[in-house]
């Protein structure tokens, strides 16, 4: 019997697409599965709230509440959707066992021995981020750039042992961490001020970076954000900030995420821009809705966009991928699931483009042409390549995935009270 793959194949091969080849190249793309959906951001260091500009919304039954329960989780996650992952961790998601509590500042590689346990068992590697947030040393506000020299002190400290403990996770799984520094710091009014937290801000993630490490084996970035609640007037990490020193600093990465702009502003316009000058950039995928709202990532037209425009470059060893969003109002598990296999579907569409005969249209200024062609792409059978994507890597397709999630909230979630 003839398959719709087959006939999707022989479809996208008039189009000049192997889908063949793109089946197996994009199995081996790399996306980082973010931990912290499972939990709402709580972390395992402190009881008290999600704070530093940042909000969960939502109570839908079933969270994890220990780090057994959110690695079962995640387990789960991962069998569900196809493709090469990594596993992204927050520093607050340290496992405190043997010599019991430490401050963040004071954390080390031990206390992340079951992640890599967990990575080992799955031969994926980890990426890290220090957690500058839910603390009560972030001091009216701020950390990184606080005008109180013994608070940047501390979290310069927290920073630099995320560095040590970046370089573990790579040594311990053979895959290079990237370790993101992301701060909620900035003022609710109008700044008196604004250049001083800057330069205190700049002094303190070059004190972080001044530890040695292999720059093989950790990939540290600097994430902006336009506001946050509580910071919706300034902050200081804006996006120019963080452009110009990952600029100024060798080795250093731009991280863009995608609810960190205006809502006028897309990541997809600016990731060729920045590939222009960096040898490689750093994604954190989410969807916002009027503002960094963090929505499960859908497969939507920015989402897609954002997929083209890494493959349109080249650039698929270049950019490193990983999901950044929190959702509660839904099952927890569905959101994660959604959200991968959203951008894995973003990659595959961005795949089976011919986007060679798309610059060539576009060079020669056959832009009507180029117009009919893009749209023609829009209703070639996708959907059928991806079924099949899914058959080949033992994941349920979209039909029966629901039948799969509800399963394990019967059986697991639910019992969680």
């Amino acid at each position: 019997m003839y398959s719709r793959y087959e006939s999707a194949k022989e479809i996208y091969s008039k189009q000049g697409i192997d889908t063949e080849a793109v089946i197996e190249k994009l199995k081996n793309i790399s996306v980082s599965l973010h931990c912290w959906q499972g939990d709402d951001v709580k972390g395992f260091d402190q009881d008290g709230p999600l704070t530093g500009g940042i909000q969960t919304t939502g109570n839908y039954p079933g969270k994890a509440r220990t780090p057994e329960e959110l690695m079962a989780d995640m387990e789960k996650v991962m069998a569900l959707c196809p493709g090469a992952k990594k596993i992204n961790v927050h520093a607050c998601y340290a496992i405190f066992e043997e010599d019991g509590f430490v401050d963040r500042d004071a954390l080390e590689p031990r206390h992340f021995k079951k992640w890599v346990e967990l990575a080992k068992k799955f031969g994926i590697g980890l990426d890290f981020n220090p957690t500058f947030f839910s603390h009560s040393k972030v001091k009216n506000g701020l950390t990184l750039s606080s005008p109180d020299k013994d608070t940047r002190d501390f979290w310069i400290k927290h920073g630099q042992a995320c560095i040590r403990i970046s370089e573990y996770f790579a040594k311990a799984t053979g895959f290079p961490c990237v370790m993101n520094i992301w701060t909620g710091d900035g003022y609710k009014d109008i700044p008196a001020d604004r250049m001083g937290p800057r330069l205190r801000y700049k002094e303190s993630i070059e004190a972080i970076l001044s530890v040695p490490f292999d720059k093989n084996l950790v990939k540290p970035c600097v994430e902006s954000k336009v506001f946050g609640i509580g910071v919706e007037a300034y902050t200081v990490g804006s996006a120019e900030f963080s452009l110009s020193f990952a600029a100024m600093h060798e080795g250093c990465l731009p991280l863009m995420d995608n609810g960190h702009y205006h809502p006028t502003e897309v990541v997809s316009d600016k990731i060729p821009a920045l590939l222009t000058f960096f040898p490689e950039i750093a994604l954190h995928i989410t969807r916002p809705i009027r503002w960094d709202s963090d929505h499960t990532v859908l497969f939507d037209d920015e989402t897609k966009e954002m997929a083209k425009e890494i493959v349109r470059c080249d650039a698929l060893d270049r950019v490193y991928m990983a999901l950044d969003y929190f959702d509660a109002s839904i099952n927890r598990i569905a959101s994660w699931v959604i959200g991968f296999r959203s951008w894995q579907k973003a990659l595959l569409s961005a795949m089976l483009t011919p986007n060679a005969k798309f610059k060539t249209l576009q060079d020669e200024n056959k832009l009507s042409e180029l117009i009919i062609a893009q749209e023609s792409v829009k209703v070639l059978p996708f959907g059928d390549v991806w079924n099949e994507y899914c058959n080949r890597l033992g994941v349920p397709t979209d039909c029966t995935l629901w039948d799969e999630i509800a399963k394990y909230e019967s059986e697991v979630l639910s019992k969680r009270v």
